[in-house]
């Protein structure tokens, strides 16, 4: 008998160590349980009769009351397409017009990373999650205070993005609020993300004088401007329109002058419903499907099929109050009825999820992130924008809350991907021999390790251990283990991924303040 439980016990041992050592192994990218670019579309809050009317109202929008403000070249290079210049001064643009700029715009683009095997295809419904917003405060958790962020604050928070699988892409998340000068700014912004990964990065421009000499430093990190323009790195965050209804003239000649560059555009019109939006969610979609539809005229007039993201954001407003409200269900529901609208156009588009309102990372924080990241994937959104680190409704950005959300991602990723349905995953086989034939459970049978690594995904961070294991374990505090992750991977970052010859003579030419 004791004989007989030493084998049993051999045989649990020896099935754990074989389920530990499948864990610690490396998968091949194909066949992770989650991994960049898998296609949602599964959840639709829009009919196709919806879709239809939305599209229809957007055209009325761009004919009868058109967009005020364009910059005189702007006016040139729409006009020059067709669109019409009222005696009001507003931009009015035919139905034809549209459909025509349309027909040419750029389709299954891909946005490039200095490390090809983090490139972006956009096309379909394929889902990507990353960083962006202007957060001008990092959230301390350990104090439980806001300080205003740095350049090396968003320096750190690439280097992060760089080594978290769930992360795909890296926008500027924060301000550089140490850099006075706006030019320094410009460059800190762009050096501090591509320092810190090699994945794509976006970034903006406060001033359309500035970009010239940020496209030097551009240049440099590609080696040349030859191999910048074959594979662009960077994109442009671009709100070329200030809502509602009315073009951002700096942001336009920036548009303009990143077009002429080679630079990838992210079309971001931002209104906020029941103040520079309709309150009504569906015309908050119109408009900013009006908006990003002019921006499509604007672009395509141009340089036809030049790479462009159709960045419909529409914020929410809290009614009671006027002030934005991220974290909403609302914001939900209009970032996915957004993504609707893309694959409508056929054209790549990106949107705002994963907003926090709550200050810190903590459980209104995770239902917040979690419910609009999880619906804009299953919605096929292409570009989900924010969906990491952002809380008090864009004002703050938090390191820690950046690595808690890679294992948030993962989850979320994990519902996009769904149920594999085959001939093999459905087969009674497996069940016929262990109701039959075998020991009556699933644990340490083939197909179970077989399936291991492959159909499930597994967190870095969050705790699933008994009470009993989590108190012998010291009780581990979530954010506690987030610091210490953040730290670890700090700690081991390379100060730059950045060819150190290629960083001496940045520095020597620029000054850098990370």
């Amino acid at each position: 008998m004791a004989d007989d439980c030493a084998v049993a016990a051999s045989r649990r041992s020896g099935g754990r160590a074989a389920r530990v050592a499948l864990r610690a192994a490396p998968l091949a990218e194909n066949i992770r349980p989650v991994r960049p670019g898998l296609s949602g579309g599964q959840y639709k809050p829009l009919s196709d009769a919806n879709v239809k009317r939305i599209h229809e109202a957007a055209l009325d929008a761009l004919e009868q009351i058109g967009l005020a403000n364009a910059p005189k070249s702007g006016v040139e290079i729409m006009t020059g397409a067709g669109a019409i210049l009222g005696d009001d001064g507003r931009i009015r643009f035919p139905r034809a017009l549209v459909e025509d700029m349309l027909s040419i715009a750029a389709r299954d683009i891909t946005l490039y990373a200095r490390d090809p095997k983090q490139d972006l295809e956009l096309s379909g419904t394929r889902v990507y999650y990353g960083t962006a917003g202007a957060a001008v405060h990092v959230v301390d958790v350990e104090k439980r205070e806001y300080r205003e962020s740095t350049a090396k604050d968003l320096l750190n928070a690439a280097q992060l993005v760089h080594h978290l699988d769930n992360v795909h892409f890296f926008q500027r998340a924060m301000v550089c609020r140490d850099v006075a000068d706006n030019f320094l700014m410009d460059i800190n912004t762009l050096y501090a993300c591509c320092a810190g990964t090699t994945k794509h990065v976006g970034t903006s421009f406060s001033d359309p004088a500035h970009v010239d000499g940020c496209f030097d430093l551009i240049h440099m990190i590609a080696g040349g401007e030859d191999k910048w323009r074959a594979r662009p790195f960077v994109s442009n965050s671009n709100c070329f329109v200030v809502p509602p209804m009315k073009f951002a003239e700096e942001s336009c000649i920036t548009m303009e002058k990143c077009i002429r560059a080679g630079m990838p555009i992210l079309l971001l019109s931002a209104g906020q419903a029941g103040a520079t939006a309709p309150a009504p969610l569906a015309t908050a979609i119109v408009q900013a499907v009006a908006e990003c539809l002019a921006g499509v005229v604007y672009v395509n007039a141009m340089a036809p099929g030049h790479p462009a993201v159709f960045g419909t954001w529409p914020f929410v407003s809290d009614l009671r109050t006027g002030a934005m409200s991220g974290g909403s269900g609302e914001q939900a529901l209009l970032t996915a009825g957004c993504a609707q609208m893309h694959q409508f156009y056929r054209l790549p588009g990106g949107a705002a999820a994963g907003i926090a309102d709550a200050k810190l990372p903590d459980m209104q924080a995770g239902w917040e992130q979690a419910i609009s990241n999880v619906m804009a994937g299953l919605s096929g959104l292409n570009m989900v924008y924010e969906a990491v680190g952002m809380h008090a409704s864009l004002l703050g950005f938090c390191l820690e809350s950046l690595v808690l959300g890679d294992d948030l991602l993962g989850q979320v990723q994990r519902c996009i991907r769904g149920i594999d349905v085959t001939e093999d995953s459905v087969s009674l086989e497996t069940m016929r021999s262990v109701c039959l034939e075998g020991p009556g459970h699933y644990l340490g049978h083939p197909q179970t390790l077989g399936l291991m690594q492959t159909e499930y995904i597994y967190p870095a961070v969050a705790d699933r251990t008994s009470p009993k294991e989590w108190v012998e374990i010291g009780r581990p505090d979530l954010v506690a283990k987030a610091i210490e992750k953040k730290n670890r991977i700090l700690a081991e970052a390379a100060p730059s991924v950045i060819a150190p010859e290629i960083d001496r003579a940045i520095r020597e030419k620029f000054q850098i303040f990370c």
